[in-house]
């Protein structure tokens, strides 16, 4: 069996990543009849997503540097063994436009957006110069190429503190600082500046106004090769440490449904904006007090966080992703019969990262066996979904190679107090145990 259409087929998808978001995508290539391949590195010979693969092939040391971000060698890897596409994931190469290119090239199908899209998505000042041509919102600041100390500040003192200063190529929270006064402003640009060029070799930076009670607000967009785009509806991703997400749920509480409408069909327009294809999330600062929104980045792969989306809308979105990389049309092209679906089924979905992080070092990442590892088993509802996604398993190392990430764990219910007393339930039922501390990195109590 194969994901075919007039366009082309996949049989078979190499899967360009570890952890969970493999063993996410090959459960779903297994379920569509696409034969997988993994790769690994040193430190992953015995790790799930190898075991789970129909084939497995080492590319490399454990440093990410030296396996999964070496591009042509994975490439290789996928030209051995006959593997029609190459699914990045999320982080490694998925938003690399080198690496799609690379694909290309090679005649493999890469399972993401065209370069073109990859390309103007990555620099923040672009993206923020494409939307404000296709009439979407953006956040009031400067996205020029003048990079000059004065005219940043000029810029900055225009604005009005408090501004943030973002790194143009930044993500994660690096190469970020909010600065409220004018007099730490300098100071603030050159640590900025420093930090981008040490993550992303490139020291530029935009200014925007900061919104002083946001909410983060995304939209799960889909488009294909004929034209057509939708977006999935929102998920709110507000609960943040150190700006990395820590809970997402969807639907968005309190968002009103008009503000709601406007800024799905805003991210629909991004995507067209771009000549979009694939799967997608445009992320928007929504500010409380106005309720004015305002667009922040696009993410020009599949999130972390997509489990939420699809416990709402009941659809697998690798599925969708195999598909339209395929040239099959969107399973569902029409926006209304997506919000019809979404009513009927009536959920709240909410997702918690499990962490392996040692709380008495400030909740830095820890490392090393996991002996115990008990997933919630506690009895549920029956209209109740306990979901984790995981690439590992007890027994497993965590190492200093890789994110720290254990799984998500996902919940669902007919509301939202239901889904948040059934996810506290199943945290409390979640045994992790690495080396001699219990770990995990979220958040207890009241929400």
């Amino acid at each position: 069996m194969a994901v075919s259409s007039s366009a082309g087929s996949l049989a078979k998808v190499l899967i360009a990543n570890r952890g969970e978001i493999a063993c996410r995508v090959i459960r779903t290539c297994r379920r569509v009849g696409v034969e997988t391949v993994a790769v690994f590195s040193d430190a992953d010979r015995s790790a799930m997503h190898v075991a789970m693969a129909d084939e497995a092939y080492h590319v490399g040391a454990a440093p990410a540097a030296e396996s999964y971000l070496m591009a042509e060698r994975i490439l290789d890897v996928a030209t051995s063994a006959s593997a029609d596409g190459i699914h990045p994931g999320y982080g490694f190469l998925s938003e690399n436009e080198g690496f799609a290119k690379s694909c290309a090239d090679r005649g493999v199908t890469f399972i993401g957006p065209p370069v073109d899209a990859i390309r103007a998505m990555g620099s923040k000042s672009t993206s923020k110069r494409i939307m404000i041509d296709a009439a979407v919102p953006v956040t009031p600041g400067y996205h020029g190429d003048d990079q000059s100390p004065e005219r940043l500040l000029a810029e900055a003192k225009e604005i009005r503190f408090p501004v943030l200063i973002k790194a143009t190529l930044g993500g994660g929270g690096k190469g970020m600082r909010l600065v409220e006064r004018e007099e730490d402003f300098l100071s603030a640009l050159d640590a900025c500046k420093r930090e981008a060029m040490k993550s992303f070799n490139d020291d530029s930076v935009l200014l925007e106004r900061f919104v002083t009670k946001p909410r983060h607000v995304e939209f799960q967009i889909f488009a294909d090769a004929h034209g057509n785009a939708v977006h999935l509806f929102e998920r709110d991703c507000s609960v943040q440490r150190r700006h990395q997400k820590v809970l997402e749920e969807s639907p968005a509480p309190l968002l009103d449904p008009e503000i709601r409408n406007s800024m799905g069909e805003a991210a629909v327009n991004a995507a067209k904006a771009v000549g979009y294809m694939g799967a997608g999330t445009v992320e928007f600062l929504l500010d409380s007090n106005t309720n004015e929104y305002f667009f922040c980045e696009m993410n020009t792969r599949l999130q972390v966080e997509h489990p939420v989306t699809e416990l709402v809308t009941g659809l697998d979105l690798v599925e969708w992703q195999l598909r339209i990389a395929a040239g099959e049309q969107l399973p569902i092209v029409d926006q209304g019969e997506i919000a019809d679906r979404v009513a009927a089924l009536g959920r709240h979905a909410i997702e918690a990262r499990v962490y392996a992080e040692n709380p008495l070092t400030g909740f830095l990442p820890a490392t090393g066996k996991l002996h115990r590892l008990v997933e919630p088993t506690s009895p549920t509802p029956e209209d109740v979904t306990v979901r984790v996604d995981t690439g590992i398993r007890q027994g497993d190392e965590v190492t200093v190679f890789y994110d720290p990430m254990i799984s998500k764990l996902i919940v669902s219910a007919d509301s939202r107090s239901k889904a948040l007393e059934e996810l506290c339930r199943a945290l409390r039922n979640y045994q992790v145990g690495l080396l001699s501390h219990l770990l995990a990195g979220i958040v207890h109590g009241r929400l």
